[in-house]
């Protein structure tokens, strides 16, 4: 894996063991096209950070910050490896629970990303659902912002009251959602 462009571009990035399925370099290109200059001076929450590919693509093309936040310590181990070996500024890693980082936060953020593990069978945990029903979410986003989430293409698109889909699109077995506040 590597950082696809801006300042950092080329760069290669460490993937944690822990991460199943890190966002391929083919959807954070297809991400990146649709965010266009929504980026540049943005403050970007990572979430479910894993390598931290998603907010350092952010970080390289032009946003002012990045929280990455993951439960894992080797995840946040290898996202802050990954800031000095690309040299990005703006980038701190935090190591939590994604709910328990919401409910403490105070910060607003242009943009979210969220790309938890994908729902496969009943029983697993809806990631996308939990979050997009917490109310955690809204009180993050800064007025005009995305939530932007990654889930199966098998997957129908989550709802919410809070939240109006945006756009839906397919890249392979990922789907990217886009979210706007309601």
């Amino acid at each position: 894996m590597r950082i696809i462009a801006g300042k950092a571009g080329r760069i290669a990035i460490k993937v944690p063991s822990a991460v199943a399925r890190p966002t391929t370099d083919f959807v954070r290109q297809a991400v990146f096209s649709i965010l266009g200059e929504r980026v540049d001076g943005a403050k970007i929450l990572d979430l479910f950070a894993g390598s931290g590919a998603l907010g350092l693509e952010a970080l390289s093309r032009g946003a002012a910050t990045c929280t990455f936040i993951d439960d894992h310590r080797q995840a946040i181990s290898v996202v802050q490896e990954n800031l000095a070996k690309a040299r990005l500024d703006g980038g701190q890693a935090v190591k939590s629970e994604v709910a328990l980082f919401l409910k403490r936060d105070a910060a607003s953020y242009d943009i979210i990303f969220a790309d938890p593990p994908y729902w496969k069978y009943h029983g697993d945990k809806d990631h996308v659902t939990d979050l997009l029903n917490s109310g955690l979410i809204p009180a993050r986003l800064a007025e005009g912002g995305w939530f932007i989430v990654e889930i199966s293409s098998r997957q129908k698109s989550p709802e919410s009251t809070d939240f109006t889909l945006v756009s839906r699109r397919e890249y392979g077995s990922s789907a990217i959602l886009i979210y706007e506040k309601a």
